[in-house]
Protein backbone atom coordinates (compact mmCIF):
# COMPACT_ATOMS: atom_id res chain seq x y z
CA UNK A 1 0.00 0.00 0.00
CA UNK A 2 1.56 3.27 -1.02
CA UNK A 3 2.14 5.82 1.69
CA UNK A 4 0.62 9.83 1.56
CA UNK A 5 3.08 12.40 3.03
CA UNK A 6 1.87 15.96 2.19
CA UNK A 7 1.49 18.96 4.58
CA UNK A 8 -0.36 22.23 3.54
CA UNK A 9 0.77 25.38 5.37
CA UNK A 10 -0.61 28.52 4.86
CA UNK A 11 0.79 31.79 7.50
CA UNK A 12 3.50 34.26 7.60
CA UNK A 13 6.97 34.09 8.09
CA UNK A 14 8.62 34.68 10.97
CA UNK A 15 11.34 35.95 10.49
CA UNK A 16 14.01 36.60 7.40
CA UNK A 17 15.06 32.63 5.94
CA UNK A 18 18.55 31.82 5.57
CA UNK A 19 20.01 30.30 2.08
CA UNK A 20 23.40 28.29 0.87
CA UNK A 21 24.25 26.01 -1.90
CA UNK A 22 24.57 22.65 -1.73
CA UNK A 23 27.24 20.45 -2.18
CA UNK A 24 25.33 19.51 -5.68
CA UNK A 25 25.36 23.39 -6.15
CA UNK A 26 21.23 23.63 -6.22
CA UNK A 27 20.25 26.36 -4.33
CA UNK A 28 18.80 26.41 -0.91
CA UNK A 29 16.30 28.12 1.97
CA UNK A 30 15.32 27.59 4.89
CA UNK A 31 12.78 29.31 6.96
CA UNK A 32 10.82 28.81 10.24
CA UNK A 33 7.11 28.46 9.79
CA UNK A 34 4.84 29.32 13.24
CA UNK A 35 1.91 26.69 14.00
CA UNK A 36 -0.57 28.27 16.49
CA UNK A 37 -3.02 26.76 18.25
CA UNK A 38 -4.68 23.19 19.50
CA UNK A 39 -7.72 22.08 21.47
CA UNK A 40 -6.89 20.11 24.58
CA UNK A 41 -8.49 16.22 24.79
CA UNK A 42 -11.04 18.03 27.25
CA UNK A 43 -12.12 20.31 24.37
CA UNK A 44 -10.48 23.56 25.98
CA UNK A 45 -8.55 26.16 23.48
CA UNK A 46 -5.50 26.60 24.08
CA UNK A 47 -3.21 28.51 22.50
CA UNK A 48 0.11 26.72 21.28
CA UNK A 49 3.09 28.31 18.87
CA UNK A 50 5.18 25.50 17.29
CA UNK A 51 7.58 26.50 14.72
CA UNK A 52 8.12 24.35 11.66
CA UNK A 53 10.95 24.77 9.34
CA UNK A 54 10.50 24.74 5.65
CA UNK A 55 12.87 23.86 3.54
CA UNK A 56 12.68 25.28 -0.60
CA UNK A 57 15.43 24.14 -3.01
CA UNK A 58 16.60 25.31 -7.02
CA UNK A 59 14.78 27.84 -8.55
CA UNK A 60 11.85 27.95 -6.14
CA UNK A 61 14.67 29.34 -3.69
CA UNK A 62 15.56 31.28 -5.74
CA UNK A 63 12.39 33.02 -6.00
CA UNK A 64 11.17 32.86 -2.59
CA UNK A 65 14.75 34.97 -2.06
CA UNK A 66 13.85 37.43 -4.21
CA UNK A 67 9.76 37.99 -2.91
CA UNK A 68 9.60 36.78 0.31
CA UNK A 69 10.40 38.45 3.89
CA UNK A 70 9.59 38.44 7.34
CA UNK A 71 5.66 38.80 7.81
CA UNK A 72 5.35 37.64 4.08
CA UNK A 73 1.78 35.81 3.83
CA UNK A 74 2.21 32.44 2.13
CA UNK A 75 1.24 28.72 0.93
CA UNK A 76 3.21 25.96 0.87
CA UNK A 77 2.46 22.71 -0.14
CA UNK A 78 5.29 19.82 0.47
CA UNK A 79 6.36 16.56 2.32
CA UNK A 80 7.74 15.64 5.34
CA UNK A 81 11.44 14.69 5.95
CA UNK A 82 13.43 13.53 8.72
CA UNK A 83 17.37 13.80 8.88
CA UNK A 84 19.74 12.64 11.58
CA UNK A 85 23.34 13.69 11.87
CA UNK A 86 25.94 14.60 14.64
CA UNK A 87 27.79 17.59 16.03
CA UNK A 88 31.26 17.71 16.37
CA UNK A 89 31.62 17.16 19.75
CA UNK A 90 29.49 13.44 18.92
CA UNK A 91 25.72 14.53 19.70
CA UNK A 92 23.35 12.87 18.24
CA UNK A 93 20.95 15.30 16.72
CA UNK A 94 17.78 14.98 14.48
CA UNK A 95 14.81 17.32 12.83
CA UNK A 96 11.55 16.90 11.09
CA UNK A 97 11.37 19.23 8.02
CA UNK A 98 8.55 20.06 5.62
CA UNK A 99 10.36 20.01 1.78
CA UNK A 100 8.44 22.44 -0.26
CA UNK A 101 6.73 21.69 -3.66
CA UNK A 102 4.84 24.16 -4.32
CA UNK A 103 5.03 27.59 -2.82
CA UNK A 104 3.29 30.84 -3.44
CA UNK A 105 2.71 34.51 -1.88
Amino acid sequence: MASLNRVLLIGNLTRDRSCGISRAARPWRRSPWPSTGYTRPDGEKKEQTSFIRIVVWGRRAEVCGEYLSKGSPVFIEGRLQSRDWETQDGQKRNTVEVIAVTSSS
